[in-house]
């Protein structure tokens, strides 16, 4: 492998405690579609949940932490929160 190419992280699945970070406009309502969408596929901590405002109000960071299965769950997660239309970013 040489330093231009980087190599995706081995996760082992079942991570207990996997975070995922949701970049999205800010909205009335996005919170609560992005946690809905989330619960569809996975357990959420229920008391690991972050919210933060840019700056100027126009985007809203949210951190949930869940219990992650395997690599189609985040997959499936990712997709369907990217295809809200106000969700720009799933870390």
């Amino acid at each position: 492998m040489t330093d231009t190419e980087v190599k995706a992280p081995k996760i082992e699945f079942p991570a207990n405690d996997y975070p995922v970070k949701v970049i999205s406009d800010t909205g009335v309502g996005n919170k609560d579609r992005i946690i809905d969408i989330v619960s569809k596929y996975a357990k959420i901590n229920d008391e690991r949940i972050d919210e933060r405002q840019s700056s100027n109000g126009k985007y809203t960071t949210i951190q949930l932490h869940i219990v992650a299965t395997d690599q189609d769950q985040l997959y499936n997660i990712n997709s369907e929160l990217r295809a809200t239309g106000f969700v720009h970013m799933v870390l």
